[in-house]
């Protein structure tokens, strides 16, 4: 336990030292912790990883993702939203369903061993992106902020809204509903979820917003302890709402676009000491995702595999996306920019965990199609990044 310990420190800390470089290049974080895992895990060294189990990377990536939703949520510019507010509406409503319908018809091709909930499960599992992944776009100050706040919203939902889908098809595919039954489970999972979650996630932001706001008032908060009010809400936020049945991810992201509202003269203060806690488990949790998961993948990889992986980060996100927007969307290279960032990540990663709970018949073979699209969107959108957020800076209209 000790050395590993010690060696996880010492390659944080040397990546700390150089973390501003590496983000100005084509390589990102994510990619760093993913090979570092790789080569310190089972399958190479065997360093690290030894004792951590699926549920055991379940809870730290839930954790992380509630960190980093609720402070990605607070960081976002309501004016400039209020403005663009079709942008992620239209992502959401129709964009989401599209890619999940669409991906649905390309694993329906592609997976004839599959059940059509199991496929159905599998393309809700990839419709899901990742906040955490696709920082770099959001927080770039040269992309323009009508399309990072349009990814930023999209980000932050969309995993909330996947939830009671996913539920659903996951029930059907393990025939614990009858058909039937199907209209009533989905109104019952989506109102439980995106309800309690909405109301959890405003409820917690809101008396703790104006507690914060008493208490400097009163002169009661010191300068050490209000370093971990913005983590306490984010937690509490998430745990309340996964505790009474809701999404925590809602609750996280819904809690953290009222606590920036709220707390605008304290905010950056406030949030800065909760965002390097939400970048290091984020990168930790990436650097488990290489030593447990990637070096027990890569024998079972498949060509239908890599081509749907492929297919559902281009074809299957990217046309939904493109045609719902519309005019709103801007022009040409601003649909593509939103369409082409969409990577998949720690949201999808969660979702296998529950799935392989589930024991359904083509589960591996479900997780390891997922496993392949998120490492493969770890490379590709890490690498675009940069390169394209120069590029947007100079097309979008």
């Amino acid at each position: 336990m000790y050395i590993e310990l010690a060696i996880l420190a010492a390659f944080v800390l040397c990546y700390s030292l150089v973390a501003g470089r590496i983000e100005r290049s084509i390589i990102s974080g994510p990619m760093v912790f993913v090979v570092v895992g790789f080569v310190l895990g089972p399958s190479v060294l065997g360093w690290l990883g030894k004792d951590m189990d699926g549920m055991g990377i379940r809870i730290f990536a839930d954790i992380t993702l509630a960190i980093v939703l609720f402070c990605d949520a607070s960081n976002s510019n309501l004016s400039v939203l209020k403005s663009h507010i079709n942008l992620p509406t239209r992502m959401l409503l129709y964009g989401l369903p599209g890619a999940i319908i669409l991906g649905f018809t390309v694993g329906y091709l592609l997976f004839p061993d599959l059940s059509l909930f199991e496929i159905a499960a599998l393309a809700t599992m990839l419709a899901a992106t990742d906040a955490a992944l696709g920082k770099a776009v959001v927080s770039s100050p040269i992309v323009p902020a009508k399309l990072r706040e349009g990814l930023n919203i999209e980000s932050g939902l969309n995993d909330g809204i996947c939830v009671p889908i996913l539920f659903v098809f996951l029930a059907l595919a393990a025939g614990s509903v009858a058909e039937g039954e199907v209209s009533e489970l989905a109104v019952h999972f989506l109102v439980e979820e995106l309800g309690i979650g909405l109301v959890v996630g405003l409820s917690v932001s809101f008396i703790g917003a104006h507690l914060i706001k008493w208490s400097y008032q009163k002169g009661w908060i010191t300068e050490v302890w209000s370093q971990n009010i913005v983590l306490s809400l984010a937690l509490a936020s998430f745990a309340f709402a996964q505790e009474l049945g809701g999404s925590g991810y809602i609750a996280a992201f819904s809690g953290g676009l009222l606590f920036g509202h709220l707390c605008q003269e304290h905010k950056h203060k406030l949030l800065l000491p909760t965002e390097g806690i939400g970048e290091i488990m984020a990168l930790l949790t990436w650097l488990l995702f290489g030593a447990l998961v990637i070096g027990k993948a890569f024998h079972e990889f498949t060509w239908t595999m890599l081509i749907y992986a492929l297919l559902s980060l281009t074809i299957v996100r990217m046309l939904p996306i493109f045609l719902v927007l519309g005019k709103q969307g801007g022009n040409v290279p601003s649909k593509l920019f939103l369409g082409w960032f969409g990577p998949r990540g720690l949201a999808s990663i969660v979702f296998v965990i529950i799935m392989l709970d589930r024991g359904l018949p083509g589960g591996e073979f479900i997780a390891m199609t997922v496993i392949c699209t998120v490492f493969i969107s770890l490379i590709l959108h890490g690498m675009s990044a940069q390169p394209l957020a120069k590029w947007i800076s100079k097309r979008a209209d």
